[in-house]
């Protein structure tokens, strides 16, 4: 694989409770570079590392994934497999795909993916970024995700109408120019039998928060076992990062502000992928 700027797609055969599914990695850059595994949030899919993929891939082998559920990885039969140790176990399994220490980024629940990861004993990580999460994510955000993330999300009429969407429920993602928006919107949009569009993700992937009451997160623990750099970016508004665990966080981590977003950044804006580039590369790969 080179570093051509369209990625390649690899579907591959990962163990998921008994059964084999496809998960879908988007490739970009020579395999033999140093390699960075992106995972995406709640509702997202791996479409969205592409603009930084084409930054990095000159140096690295990016490899965003899909997880279970969304984009082009196959749906899970039993929505309770839908949860962060059904996704550690498909990462486990990249990771060995890939065959060496793995730098990570995660957003949102990418993120808690990722401190999962880096917190056990032997764990395959060597960097990680984080992106607009952390440690602890307050009972009101987790209530406000919770509200948008349902069993029966809305459909649309044609991607012009999803892009509408996206842009007020993501308008914490930043000021995204209007190709950016429409671009969003086709990398979000799966098609229906009827010509309208649904988001690209499987609905059950709400059901354990139709099944649980909107509680905090606590990660304390998974935190305190990181033995490894740490760069976490924060939207300057975020509900989900908040200032105070930020703050602590600095004890271990290199903390980046991002203006005029909330949660979460893009990662499509110069200074925030030129952030990334340099903690990852060091200040001659910027």
């Amino acid at each position: 694989m080179s570093g051509r700027d369209e990625p390649a797609t690899v579907l591959l055969p990962c163990l998921i409770g008994q059964a084999f599914r496809r998960v879908a990695l988007r490739c970009l850059g020579a395999r033999g570079n140093p390699a960075l595994v992106c995972v995406h949030g709640l509702t997202r899919n791996a479409r969205d590392f592409d603009g930084l993929a084409r930054a990095l891939a000159d140096r690295m082998f990016v490899v965003s994934v899909d997880l279970p559920g969304r984009g082009e990885s196959e749906w899970l039969e039993d929505p309770a497999q839908y949860g962060v140790e059904t996704y550690v176990a498909v990462l486990a399994q990249v990771f060995a795909w890939v065959g060496r220490p793995v730098d990570f980024l995660g957003t949102s629940l990418g993120g808690i993916c990722a401190m999962a990861v880096a917190a056990m004993p032997g764990q395959p990580i060597a960097r990680l970024v984080l992106n607009d999460i952390g440690p602890f994510v307050p009972e009101a955000a987790m209530r406000r995700i919770a509200e948008y993330v349902t069993t029966t999300p809305p459909r649309f009429a044609d991607v012009e109408a999803l892009r509408l969407y996206l842009r007020r429920v993501h308008a914490p993602f930043g000021r995204l120019s209007e190709a950016e928006w429409r671009q969003m919107a086709m990398d979000s949009a799966r098609p229906l039998p009827d010509g309208s569009v649904a988001l690209h993700f499987d609905p059950a992937i709400a059901t354990p928060f139709a099944k649980t009451p909107p509680a905090a997160l606590v990660m304390w623990p998974w935190w305190e076992a990181l033995s490894v750099p740490v760069l976490a970016l924060r939207g300057a508004n975020s509900d989900v990062l908040e200032v105070e665990t930020a703050a602590r966080m600095t004890g271990k981590a290199t903390v980046v502000s991002v203006p005029e977003t909330g949660h979460a950044p893009a990662l499509l804006d110069a200074p925030t992928i030129g952030a990334v580039r340099r903690f990852l590369l060091g200040h001659g790969g910027a």
